[in-house]
Parts: structure tokens; sequence; C-alpha cells
């Protein structure tokens, strides 16, 4: 019985990775360059990437349970496609997918639209699949911490509604929990779950803990998206610094606001509490 992790060498998938080999299951990682990456002892890599048939058909073989992660792409859906297609045929049952929260809210955005699009193939296509739906990864403001701490702004456009951020460490512990059950017992029914933070936050409240945690005054930089998609274009292409403009008009038209048993869910998944922004924050202030 092995678990294929495909994204396995981004941030997500090697502490899931990590997480599977702690609790001793029998795990396969799927890369593109195994030069570049160390997993811990007994796993299996698997050299290859999701529009690769031939590597995946070999990846795929005598795999029971799979995590399906790909990146923010041009062609995430198209990768998707093929890699359930091609489980399918490897006669995989078990699924674990990596969407995103409010996919079927936000869908004029193109990355949450593609992973809706999956969810929709996972339930067409009859997969015993967890489909997990993030939020806001607290890990995407290490891209913005020397603006907080050298110039006293926080830049990111989260708006006044608020979102409910989530540290990427709580959600390769849950996506590792949901893999062994699967991995565990007959295929089982199709599942959703939010995985949010303990808090809804805005951009005031963000700039407010940076405040507190530094000891200093931190504004919040406001909500210009046509701003914030100039500046993602010096380190991105244009396409997906366009999709992230559109992704923060909806933070600002609609927030990431959880359901009411969403965290209560979680911490009982977890068997702790989830981690805070506030944690975050204090975490990435001490190392600076």
């Amino acid at each position: 019985m092995t678990i294929l992790i495909t994204g396995a060498s981004g941030n997500i998938g090697r502490q899931v990775v990590q997480q599977l080999a702690d609790r001793g299951a029998t795990v396969r990682a799927l890369v593109r360059d195994p030069s570049k990456v160390a997993f811990p002892a007994g796993v299996e890599v698997a050299q290859g990437d999701l529009l690769d048939v031939d590597a995946m058909r070999r990846a795929l073989a005598g795999v029971s349970t799979l995590f399906l992660l790909n990146g923010v792409v041009p062609d995430e859906f198209t990768q998707a496609l093929v890699a359930l297609n091609l489980a399918r045929e490897a006669g995989i049952e078990r699924v674990v997918y990596l969407s995103v929260i409010h996919s079927d809210i936000y869908v004029n955005v193109p990355h949450f639209a593609g992973k809706f699009a999956v969810e929709r193939m996972l339930e067409q296509m009859g997969f015993g699949a967890t489909i997990l739906r993030p939020a806001y990864f607290m890990q995407n403001d290490l891209t913005i911490k020397d603006v907080v701490l050298g110039h006293g702004v926080y830049p990111m456009p989260i708006g006044g509604k608020g979102l409910a951020m989530i540290d990427t460490r709580d959600i390769a512990e849950i996506a590792a929990i949901e893999l062994m059950k699967r991995e565990a017992s007959a295929p089982l029914a199709l599942d959703r779950i939010n995985l949010v933070g303990p808090d809804t936050l805005t951009g005031h409240d963000i700039a407010g803990i940076w405040s507190d945690v530094l000891d200093r005054p931190i504004a919040y930089g406001g909500d210009d998206t046509a701003g914030f998609e100039k500046n993602l274009q010096n380190f991105m292409p244009g396409w997906m610094a366009y999709d992230m403009r559109l992704m923060s008009e909806r933070f600002l038209s609609d927030g990431i606001i959880p359901q009411a048993d969403d965290v209560q869910r979680l911490v009982a998944l977890l068997g702790r509490p989830l981690r805070s922004y506030r944690d975050f924050a204090s975490g990435l202030a001490a190392a600076a």
C-alpha cells in the first residue's frame, strides 16, 4: 500500500511527505529533479511531472492513494485531468486533492475556477476523495516581510471583510491525517474540508498584530489592487499577477469567511489548537 505525493518538491508537498514518513506510511514522492530534493529515509522518489504520461504511469503503478497537488500554472487544469484519468486507469480509488476555499464563489479567478472544475471531475468520476479547501496561506506573507520590517507597512490588499488565514504546517498535517484515514479503509465517500485558521483578520487587524509584535506602528497599505498587480509583475508573469489581482479583488468584495463549525472540525482532527497569525508573525520577527 503506497501513497503517491505529487508536488512533493514544494513547500506543502515536502511537509506532507515528512508527516507521512513520521507516521510510518509507505510514500512515493513525484519530483522533476531528484537531485534537488532530500526526503526522509525510506521515501521512494519517482522522477517526472503531471504532464509526462509515461512517467506518471510508472509513478502510479502499485499506488493505493493519491495526493494531488499542482501549482498555479497556465495548464493547471490539464495537469489535474491527466493525473486523475491515469489514476483511474491504474485502479486508484482513494484521492486527497488540495483545492482552495471558495472555489465555487471566486468563479472569475482562473486558478480558483480551475480547481473547482477538478472538484467536479472527482465527483463525476466517482473517486473516494477528500477535497481540502485551504484559505490564504500565512506563509504567503514571507514575501512581504521586508516591507513590513523595513518600511512599516503591511502591503497585502486584504480588505475589510476578513481572511481566515491558515498556517501551511497545519495544512500538511491535516492532509497527512486524511491520507492515512483513506489508506486504512475501503474507499470512503467524497468529503470537503475547509482549511482555515483560528481568526478571521482584516488588513487593519493584521497591521495591528505586526504593530504589537514589533512594538512600533505598522500601517495597512490599503486596497489598491491595481498597484498590487503592478508590483507582482516585477517577479512573476503578467498572467499570474493578474490572476492574483482578481483574487485580491474577491478578498475585498467577499473575504474568506469560515463556516460556523470549520475551526472546531480542524481542532478535532488535529487534537490541538490551530496556529495563529500572531504566532506566525512573532516567529518571523524573531528570526529576522
